[in-house]
Formats: structure tokens, sequence, C-alpha cells
């Protein structure tokens, strides 16, 4: 099935630009292109996007603050953020805010698409050149390392379980469902209460706090309903 993609941002020209480019895929479907400059709540009301290629470079806090509203709802979207920056401080913006990936606009269009179809399986992204600064700027290191293993070790058998497939690279939460044989509904309400324990905003931030901590896990996560 095609996916349903929406272009936001702040260049008219360029959104229209991008969405009539990306409507020339055979598995992608563009539902608009949006031009914005603020934070706009009813932006996709009705409309069943799945990945929102989103304007990271919007004046303020207006990028993040629509990832907020889109990625938490009742049926997140999937954003991608564009920018002509790649400063780690701002990615990690984006990444708190729920977004999938963060990409730069003088990347090629071909990169571009390969993040697209990945992010809509449910993969995440980041820039290679600054996944390390990323990481260590999220993570931080001495004291922020044993406050990660004191988090980590508040997690229940099946809250570790859950995260454990997440890092291990499943994209779906019906992926964890199958694998640890439990409903798609259980895993979401884990998935809820591993993120408040740890007190990340999006799982990316969780799976980096284990990649923190080797050995987290202590053993086989396999559980059964």
């Amino acid at each position: 099935m095609a996916i349903n993609v929406l272009v936001v941002d702040q260049q008219r020209t360029f959104a229209d630009a991008l969405a009539a480019r990306l409507e020339d895929e055979d598995d992608m479907d563009v539902m608009g292109a949006v031009h914005v400059k603020g934070p706009r709540p009813s932006l996709i009301a009705g409309k069943p996007v799945e990945v929102m290629v989103l304007d990271g470079d919007l004046p303020g806090d207006a990028a993040n603050r629509l990832c907020e509203k889109f990625c938490g709802g009742n049926e997140p979207v999937r954003v991608i953020a564009l920018s002509f920056s790649s400063e780690p401080k701002r990615i990690i913006g984006a990444i708190r805010a729920g977004a999938a990936a963060w990409v730069r606009k003088d990347e090629s269009l071909e990169h571009l698409l390969r993040v697209i179809r990945g992010v809509a399986r449910g993969e995440t992204w980041l820039p290679a050149s600054e996944t390390g600064n990323v990481m260590r700027l999220l993570l931080g290191a001495g004291e922020q390392h044993r406050e990660s293993e004191r988090l980590l070790a508040t997690l229940t058998t099946r809250e570790r379980a859950v995260l454990a497939c997440l890092a291990e690279g499943a994209a779906h939460r019906d992926v964890v469902a199958k694998q640890l044989h439990l409903s798609v509904n259980t895993v979401r309400t884990h998935v809820q209460n591993l993120m408040a324990k740890l007190g990340v905003h999006s799982v990316l931030e969780a799976v980096a706090l284990t990649r923190d901590s080797a050995g987290w896990l202590g053993g086989d996560h396999g559980i059964a309903s």
C-alpha cells in the first residue's frame, strides 16, 4: 500500500515542489503540501497521514510543537524534520518532541525517499555525522550513566522485555506484541509506563538509555501472556 505523506514547510514553493516529486513515486500518496509558519492544531484533521515531512526550521518552537501534537495523538504521525542545520541540540529537541528522523535539506532526494520509506516501517534516523554527539548529549556521562542504570532498574520484567525488543530493532508495537505473546494494547501500556519511569519523551530516548547500559537486561527477555 502507498505511504500517505504530508509536506509542511514555511516556503510554499519548496513545499509544492517536494510534494510534486514525492507524488511521482509509486509507493507514495501525497495528501497535501501545507504552507505554514507556526503551529496549526487542525493541520491534518480528517486526513489519514502516516508520514509528515516537516520544516524543522519553522520560527521559534513551532516545529517541535507540531511534532508533539501529531506524534502524541490516537493515530500518531511519523514525523521527519527537514532542516538546513544538523546542530545536535536542535536534533534532540525534535526527538523529544516525537520526531522519528532528522534530515538535512541539502541531502539528496534519493536519501529523503529512503528515510520516508524507513520511517513508514517504524524506523528512526539521525545524521550519521551527528549521531555520536546527539547520543552523548542525550545520555551525558558519569553521573548521568549511573542515573540511567538506576532508572532502568525500576522497570518491571515485562517493561524490560518490551524495551529489549525495541532496542533490538522491533519497529512496531504489533511486532513486539507477537514476539512477547501480548496484545497490542498491553504493549502500548507497557511502552507508556516505561517511558514515564525513565523520564523520556520518545522510544528513541529509551533505547538510547539501554545502549548506554551494557548488560542491563540480564538474560532472556521472552515472556508469555
